[in-house]
């Protein structure tokens, strides 16, 4: 037999064995039981609109104030790791180790209930203020090391063109280096904004009001309100609303930067 007979026979198989596992599952399943605990048109219509013009634009106003905190926070603790001076390599390198290290839950707590008792610091806008300023920090912790290899990327020939055209360090790093820096880390920064969206869920630890809370302390919510799975269906697919033309955007962009090199 030859050799792309024996291929095409191992795939029309292969084929044929995940066709019949989909029969047997879809045959199998009790598909009255699954709508019924999972996608009640009834309760659906009670979520809304509430769940969009409350939790869907709490769950982007939160990920946008995270993502631009941490990217500011970010590009601070990346100058000072690649500083000449060690004290600041030490102090952002610690930074970064701490809360790259510690789950994003444990910090957004500490930041929420921890820090008002040990300093008593007050936040602007209350417990989920705190937690995000905790969201910021984990953020801007991975977001840091992004940027740095974004910077490293630049060739230092136009660092030393920048300089010979009599340019300062600090302009040459702000007018230069990290604007082709940032075009270079577009693709694993927008990946960060997806992964922030989603840890915008872990904001529940700080607490919330009705008008402050995500996706998920909403579905949570409404799951503990009618003892039925619609309101996480619900969530999920809005979260994957979101998500999938961000994810596409990022393989895009990874595709045309590939080409450009």
């Amino acid at each position: 037999m030859r050799r792309t007979t024996r291929q095409r026979l191992y795939r029309g198989v292969n084929y044929a064995i995940f066709a019949a596992v989909v029969v047997i599952v879809v045959v199998a399943t009790d598909w009255e039981r699954i709508t019924n605990q999972f996608f009640r048109i009834d309760i659906a219509r009670e979520q809304l609109p509430q769940i969009i013009t409350i939790a869907l634009k709490n769950t982007v106003l939160f990920t946008v104030i995270s993502f631009v905190g941490g990217v500011v926070l970010g590009v601070v603790m990346a100058l000072l790791k690649l500083s000449s001076v060690g004290p600041y390599r030490w102090f952002a390198t610690a930074y970064i180790e701490l809360f790259r290290g510690v789950p994003a839950l444990l910090t957004i707590f500490a930041m929420a209930y921890m820090l008002p008792i040990a300093l008593g610091l007050r936040v602007p806008g209350g417990q989920v203020g705190a937690g995000l300023v905790g969201l910021i920090l984990v953020a801007s912790a991975y977001m840091a090391e992004v940027i740095r290899s974004g910077i490293q990327a630049v060739p230092k020939g136009q660092t030393e063109a920048a300089r010979s055209l009599g340019m300062s360090p600090a302009r040459t790093m702000f007018w230069v280096v990290l604007p082709q820096g940032f075009r270079i880390v577009i693709p694993p920064m927008t990946n960060e904004f997806v992964l922030l969206l989603k840890d915008t869920s872990l904001l529940f630890i700080a607490g919330s009001t009705v008008l402050t809370k995500e996706l998920t302390t909403f579905a949570r919510d409404g799951l503990t309100t009618y003892a039925n799975g619609t309101p996480l269906i619900m969530a999920a697919m809005l979260y994957l609303l979101v998500t999938i033309p961000l994810t596409r955007l990022v393989a895009w962009l990874e595709r045309k930067m590939a080409k450009t090199r």
